[in-house]
């Protein structure tokens, strides 16, 4: 496997917008630069742009900043502060997608036609799906994340993921039973692309360890979701697993309290970002949670100077904070690697293992899965709210994806 190398993190850090600037303004003057954009010394292109394509606005646009934020950390962090890799300098340019598969298209369409190959970002699995289309297609670098659904995994050799995916929390979820066998398993999520992932997932790996699975499906314009919670507790599963995101998080899960389904059974669910953290209400103590990050969880240096850069920039380090991490150290070491030809970049970022604020990633050589712990938390009242409290850390192996086809 390839290792990733990095360089301690300086001041420098926080000065990566005004390095990155002036990164820029040098290579706009090199002279060793050809009409094309390639170096006339052999050694990969003056300047690479990278379109990141996410939700800046929409209902997913909380997840895209913090994607953001931690993403311009990370290209600090592995460009030692300079916004270059190797003499190259790395320009990115930003699309607002407002979660809407048809608008993300239109711009990595756009962004490919100015040139760019590497392409990043996308909170929707709707949308991951669609640009992971246009990537093959068009024979472009993406590494979607946050979107988590099990699909863009294997989906084509030009597609890699800077977060989990839905198995991944699944499996999670499976690590706070001792013995499936027999039981029967209801999956309450919403009638989308991530929830039809997470049943997908809760079919193959707890169905696979001999549960029975169905699911409550819902809506995504639905408002009112006490009828549902009754479905689910009329069903009387032996344990429930919810997959939801999103705005209405908070109602559904008053609608759940309020009839009981926390009181009669065991229910397991994701930890949202810290946004949701005060949704639960009544509920709070009551959920098993896995989690896939929250700022306390991981003990690492790399963690460590990520929230301290995010806060120090005027952010929030949260849920999908490394996976913004991620997809920065991950373009650095394909373009260092590849010098911004795609197939060598492809090659460069298969089997890469590299530490980010999860400890050690793993890019799975045969799919693209991208291997990490995950966690398990619960929520304990602190001061009138509620803070995650690491439960336990589950190692990578335990809770790998089963290979893509």
């Amino acid at each position: 496997m390839a290792k990733g190398t990095h360089m301690r993190v300086t001041k420098k850090l926080l000065l990566g917008s005004v390095a990155v600037t002036a990164a820029l303004a040098l290579a706009a003057c090199a002279p060793t630069t050809t009409p094309g954009g390639e170096s006339t010394e052999g050694e990969g292109p003056a300047e690479v742009t990278v379109g990141v394509v996410t939700s800046e606005s929409g209902p997913l646009a909380g997840y895209g900043k913090q994607y953001l934020d931690a993403f311009k950390v990370g290209l600090d962090y592995a460009t030692d502060g300079t916004g270059e890799v190797d003499g190259t300098a790395i320009a990115v340019e930003y699309r607002d997608d407002a979660g809407d598969p048809d608008k993300a298209v239109t711009a990595a369409k756009e962004l490919i036609g100015e040139g760019v190959n590497i392409i990043a970002g996308t909170a929707s699995s709707g949308v991951a799906l669609a640009l992971a289309e246009q990537a093959e297609q068009n024979k472009v670098l993406y590494i979607s994340g946050p979107a988590a659904a099990d699909a863009i995994t294997g989906i084509n050799d030009y597609t890699f993921r800077s977060g989990r995916q839905s198995a991944q929390d699944v499996a999670t979820a499976g690590t706070f039973l001792d013995d499936i066998e027999g039981k029967t398993v209801t999956v309450f999520a919403q009638d989308n692309a991530f929830g039809q992932g997470n049943v997908a997932a809760v079919e193959a790996i707890l169905g696979g360890q001999g549960a029975t699975v169905n699911s409550v499906l819902v809506a995504e314009d639905v408002t009112e979701f006490t009828p549902f919670a009754q479905q689910v507790l009329a069903g009387a599963p032996d344990l429930v697993f919810v997959a939801w995101a999103g705005a209405t998080s908070g109602a559904m899960w008053q609608a759940m309290s309020q009839q009981g389904v926390l009181d009669e059974i065991p229910v397991v669910t994701g930890l949202g970002d810290a946004a949701t953290f005060g949704a639960y209400g009544e509920a709070s103590e009551k959920i098993n949670f896995l989690n896939h990050y929250f700022p306390g969880a991981p003990d690492n240096e790399i963690n460590t100077e990520m929230v301290e850069a995010i806060e120090a920039a005027g952010g929030t380090p949260d849920l999908f904070s490394p996976d913004g991490f991620n997809a920065a150290v991950m373009i650095v070491h394909a373009i260092r690697e590849g010098k911004g030809d795609v197939d060598a970049m492809v090659s460069a970022l298969e089997g890469f293992e590299f530490e980010g604020p999860k400890g050690t990633m793993t890019v799975r050589e045969s799919d693209h899965a991208l291997l990490q712990e995950m966690y398990q938390v619960r929520l304990v009242a602190d001061g009138g709210t509620f803070v995650p409290e690491l439960v336990d850390t589950v190692a990578p192996d335990a809770i790998a994806p089963a290979e893509a086809e």
